[in-house]
């Protein structure tokens, strides 16, 4: 196999203390692998700039001027992670063979890059970077990311467990990627049903260099139940359980007190009443709530509203010619020119 062209997608929100050296590891990982012969010197970083409001676009914006290798995405607005994850994905594919994505902060180690390559030159289409341990986490992320995985096993969802968004997906993937239309795209639940061939590179996670985490706790609750809902409705399965295990049991108790009305033992008291009414009326809204969840889903899917907007691309239009570009192109005709004479 020819040296593949790789581009690697950087989706960024509000990363000016940190995209410098995001920069400059990306850069230099890419120049080592093109003087190795691992990948095309077409290759490219695009970094995808979700309408971050510090400097992130301009920080982009001067790299993209100064080196050949870095190319940048702007969006109109803030559109989230994953759909300016998807943004990247979409651009880079034509003239890609295959795409690697990872975050900005770069806590996902970069060297397992060239291990991600070589899988995909051996014939798989998507490989997946899974940590080994959690262990730079804090206790309470660490015990809620199990949770999460564990429920969504339970759901039915086919997860990479302890795999985030650090993955290498192949052209002929990412096309297949863009056949899914919905609106909430969970992609960690996505990208599996694809089904082309995939397998794993191992690594540990690293400590953010600068910045601060853009997934606050907040965040992640609402990321969590976007996939849930997005690919189970177990959760409406399991309302109506309860609801029918409350019936009946309320027929149980309706019959005991019914018992004890005919042999003249009860007692006024507001505990059971009272305790019932509240039991009843938050089932309820429970149950509302998760309906009103999934007919706002259905809304948003009809309604087919585009995922992204693009304001500035600088990856698929040409760029001012750099230095080193020139003096090969100088030194070709030059070449040709003394040969033809």
């Amino acid at each position: 196999m020819s040296e593949p062209i790789l581009t690697i997608v950087v989706p960024c929100f509000n990363e000016e203390e940190m995209l410098p050296f995001t920069v400059v590891e990306l850069k230099g990982l890419i120049n080592e692998m093109v003087r190795e012969g691992a990948i095309s010197r077409q290759s490219k970083i695009l970094f995808v700039d979700d309408g971050s409001k510090d400097e992130t676009w301009k920080i982009i914006y001067k790299e993209t001027i100064k080196n050949e290798f870095v190319r940048g995405l702007k969006l109109a607005r803030n559109v989230g992670h994953q759909n300016a994850l998807l943004a990247g994905l979409f651009t880079a594919k034509d003239m890609s063979d295959c795409i690697i994505s990872i975050d900005a902060d770069l806590q996902d180690d970069i060297a397992v890059i060239k291990e991600f390559v070589s899988k995909y030159k051996e014939g798989y289409d998507i490989v997946y970077g899974v940590r080994n341990k959690r262990e730079t986490d804090t206790f309470f992320k660490r015990s809620t990311a199990q949770a999460f995985y564990k429920m969504m096993k339970v759901m039915g969802v086919n997860l990479v467990y302890n795999h985030a968004d650090f993955r290498l997906m192949s052209k002929r993937a990412v096309e297949k990627l863009e056949r899914f239309k919905e609106a909430n795209m969970f992609l960690r639940g996505i990208v599996p049903l694809i089904g082309y061939t995939t397998t794993s590179v191992y690594y540990d996670r690293k400590e953010r260099l600068a910045g601060t985490t853009k997934y606050p706790l907040k965040k992640m609750l609402s990321f969590a139940f976007d996939g849930i809902t997005s690919f189970s409705i177990q959760p409406i399965r399991f309302v109506l359980f309860i609801g029918l295990t409350s019936f009946f049991g309320s027929l149980v108790f309706a019959l005991y007190f019914l018992s004890l009305k005919i042999f003249g033992d009860t007692e006024l008291g507001w505990t059971s009443l009272i305790t019932s009414i509240w039991l009843i009326g938050g089932l309820q809204l429970i149950a509302v709530g998760l309906v009103g969840e999934y007919i706002g889903k259905i809304y948003k899917e009809v309604k087919s509203r585009p995922k992204y907007i693009i304001d500035i691309d600088t990856f698929s239009i040409p760029m001012p010619m750099h230095k080193s570009e020139s003096d090969k192109v100088f030194a070709v005709e030059q070449r040709k020119l003394l040969e033809s004479n």
